[in-house]
């Protein structure tokens, strides 16, 4: 379809097309299932208000969350890399809570129990799990992930027994089962550009801690699906920049909107930009010589930015903020699926600000690193057989890239 490639600057221009194609997709109008997941998976403006429209077809007044996605799953085959699959769950998410305003989770935390309850639904179906995750793992795996504080352990008790009982099933087109992996986990929109994804809370500036603020040049290395940025995105640009709470706040000059309400903020970030900071690191970029006082920021989504300050302190001062705002405000990654070790999946890594003391944070890092060090010489004393394809090869290099880097 011409229409779904196109990415106009104005939504007012976009919107009848959008409309459209939505409606197209929704009556299965010359698509199938997966190429609405296609469509709705796509990171432009566009395909945001496609998402809106197709979703608009949905009434999701008084069902439970679970009954929801089990409707939405029925019209729509999850495919594509981690980031698609993500920003299709993220449109769901979004509708549920407009038809459901007074459900007790916000946007992030609805759209991370989502994907919690994907990754259980993979764990209960797959034929290579011996010992299923039990209610209790899956309650702790969500320990302080509803935006820092727990779940209602009734909500996940009762969407524990309805996964296990009735997991979602989805067919691709030629009738095979697809299996929906831990890939959703991946909470890639979370340290994305939010303007990448209008659905996720943006809070109210008021509530968040500054910590740095100042001039600096940005480029744009790697985009959030791990792949290099387009040459027409790449060039330094720059910004004035704000570290509030996991945020990096990124505006054309001194002149910081007032209003904080979600609308102006949204309308605003479209226009520049802001990553968070949560499991981010940054480090000299010693590598990179056309430029001076450079660090190397990378989001836990695989991102990569290169940022220049005015002089060497400041460089220290910019990446000494950054990585201590990461390490004492960002919560313990979610662990996988008991059986997912069929294909590596990096592990949700959740937005919400943790709750626990420094000496609690400490603690748990130093079980996450032991953790992470002991798979990583597992991994590299298994050997991938001889005459593997490729995508088993590149699965391998890719989680052993991942395990050193943590």
């Amino acid at each position: 379809t011409t229409s779904s490639s196109k990415n106009p600057t104005s939504k007012d221009a976009d919107f009848p097309s959008a409309k459209r194609l939505a409606k197209r997709l929704y009556k299965l109008d010359g698509f199938n299932k997966t190429d609405v997941a296609k469509h709705l998976g796509k990171k432009d403006s566009f395909s945001n208000l496609v998402g809106q429209e197709y979703l608009k077809n949905f009434d999701f007044r008084s069902q439970k969350l679970d009954e929801a996605l089990r409707v939405f799953l029925g019209r729509v085959t999850l495919v594509g890399e981690t980031q698609e699959r993500e920003r299709v769950l993220a449109h769901f998410s979004h509708r549920f809570l407009q038809c459901n305003p007074d459900f007790v989770l916000s946007d992030d935390s609805c759209h991370t129990l989502i994907c919690a309850m994907m990754l259980l639904n993979t764990d209960h179906c797959s034929q290579m799990v011996s010992r299923k995750m039990t209610q209790e793992e899956f309650i702790d795996n969500l320990s302080s992930l509803n935006d820092g504080m727990d779940f209602p352990r009734e909500l996940l008790k009762q969407v524990y027994t309805s996964v296990c009982k009735n997991p979602f099933e989805c067919y691709i087109e030629d009738g095979s089962h697809l299996l929906l992996d831990e890939s959703v986990m991946t909470s890639s929109t979370a340290a994305a550009p939010i303007g990448a994804n209008p659905f996720l809370h943006v809070p109210d500036l008021k509530l968040l801690k500054e910590f740095r603020r100042g001039y600096v040049m940005r480029k744009c290395c790697m985009d959030s699906d791990g792949h290099k940025t387009s040459m027409g995105r790449r060039g330094w640009r720059m910004y004035y920049a704000t570290i509030r709470d996991t945020f990096l706040f990124l505006y054309k000059d001194e002149h910081i909107p007032k209003r904080t309400d979600h609308s102006s903020l949204q309308d605003h970030h479209h226009s520049s930009n802001a990553v968070r900071l949560h499991h981010a690191y940054a480090e000299k970029a010693d590598d990179y010589h056309k430029k001076q006082h450079v660090f190397r920021l990378y989001t836990c989504d695989s991102a990569q930015f290169l940022f220049q300050t005015s002089d060497a302190s400041e460089c220290k001062a910019w990446m000494t903020t950054i990585n201590l705002v990461a390490a004492t405000l960002s919560s313990a990654p979610l662990p996988g699926a008991v059986g997912s070790q069929k294909k590596f999946q990096r592990p949700l890594m959740p937005c919400s600000v943790t709750k626990l003391s420094l000496p609690e944070q400490l603690k748990k890092f130093q079980q996450v690193l032991s953790t992470v060090s002991e798979e990583l010489a597992v991994h590299k004393q298994s050997e991938v057989p001889k005459g593997s394809k490729t995508n088993v090869i590149s699965d391998h290099e890719e989680k052993q890239r991942f395990l050193e880097f943590e």
